[in-house]
């Protein structure tokens, strides 16, 4: 597997993690597959070395996430803020997953990462990322927007530190520990190339899949979980968006699907429930761009995805400040739904062609 990471920068964080007994690890707000993942692997791998490791998610994850292992252990800052606060001002080192700028940690923690910064004496971030423009948040920065989902770049990160490690994920005798390990691995690299449909062509990333499923992952099983477990309500909400709110604009194969709140209600929305459903409309003959936005509590949430050689960060980042691969971005708009609706409309024809 080639290294793609500066040796160099494994070492000064090889030497971060040697120096530390209590470290922290942080994803982002609203934690997908990849989030947990690699927030999960890295937590793993950590222990085996002795470190005491703690995860913590700004808010919930969403229910068919709730299988994978070691999810229960990750502390919910926004229910358990007291604790939450108490962790990160102990630590001796922060580890950050899947997110490359403050915001994205949510308000309350996102604040003690930027107050962090700014001290004289700080505790010392590490930051392992695959989105565009990473910012200057931590001491040491692990940004390939190449790679297609932190987990694999957790991996990754993991093989250059201690290579000997690659030979027990190849074998079904290390145990169910590295069962464990593999599976968060693996299922971050799944949700985040939505089963591999988009940003996965490639080829190390199924050589990586195979020596997961080395180590005991069973994928078939993986995907049942997370794409098989969605309940009543989040299947007529699939066939309201497709029948009643989606839109295409034919000029520029552009697809548009817009959803309030109170239509949210309709369906007993939960965490979780829009996973996936931008990615429908890709499904028809010569639509190539696809947004799904919906009202959240304090803000409009965006997903984008395109086909091919048709970059769509661009427009979530320039309209709607947010970002992410070529062909999967997200962003965020705090204003009306109405607002966000006209944004894109005055917007696609520059950035879809």
């Amino acid at each position: 597997m080639k290294q793609i990471i500066d040796s160099q920068i494994v070492e000064q964080a090889d030497q971060l993690i040697q120096q530390s007994e209590r470290i922290v690890i942080i994803t982002h707000i609203s934690p997908d597959g990849d989030a947990m993942g690699s927030s999960l692997a890295m937590k793993w791998y950590l222990q085996q070395r002795d470190k005491q490791a703690q995860v913590i998610i700004p808010n919930a994850y969403p229910d068919f996430l709730a299988w994978i292992p070691g999810v229960t252990d990750a502390l919910i800052y926004e229910k358990n803020v007291e604790q939450g606060t108490a962790l990160l001002e102990q630590a001796n080192l922060i580890i950050i997953t899947d997110f490359q700028e403050a915001k994205r940690a949510g308000d309350a923690i996102g604040a003690w990462l930027l107050a962090n910064q700014a001290k004289e004496e700080r505790t010392p971030v590490i930051m392992i990322d695959h989105h565009l423009h990473p910012s200057d948040l931590a001491d040491i920065t692990i940004s390939h927007p190449e790679c297609p989902s932190a987990s694999e770049l957790v991996y990754r990160f993991i093989h250059q530190l201690d290579p000997s490690f690659h030979q027990s994920t190849n074998s079904h005798e290390s145990g169910a520990s590295i069962h464990q390990f593999s599976t968060c691995v693996y299922t971050g690299m799944m949700t985040d190339t939505g089963n591999f449909q988009y940003n996965s062509n490639n080829p190390e990333m199924y050589e990586i899949v195979a020596d997961l499923m080395r180590a005991g992952v069973d994928k078939d099983e993986c995907y049942n979980k997370v794409f098989n477990q969605f309940h009543t309500g989040r299947m007529r909400l699939v066939g309201y968006c497709l029948y009643r709110k989606m839109r295409i604009f034919p000029k520029k194969h552009v697809a548009l699907i817009a959803l309030s709140s109170e239509e949210l209600k309709q369906f007993n929305f939960q965490s979780g429930d829009a996973e996936g459903i931008v990615n429908m409309p890709l499904q028809i003959s010569k639509v190539y761009y696809s947004c799904f936005m919906r009202e959240d509590t304090d803000k409009i949430k965006l997903s984008f995805r395109s086909q091919g050689d048709r970059p769509i960060n661009h427009f979530a980042h320039d309209i709607y400040n947010g970002g992410g691969h070529k062909n999967a971005a997200g962003g965020e708009f705090y204003g009306s739904l109405k607002d966000a609706v006209r944004l894109f409309l005055e917007n696609y024809e520059k950035y879809c062609e």
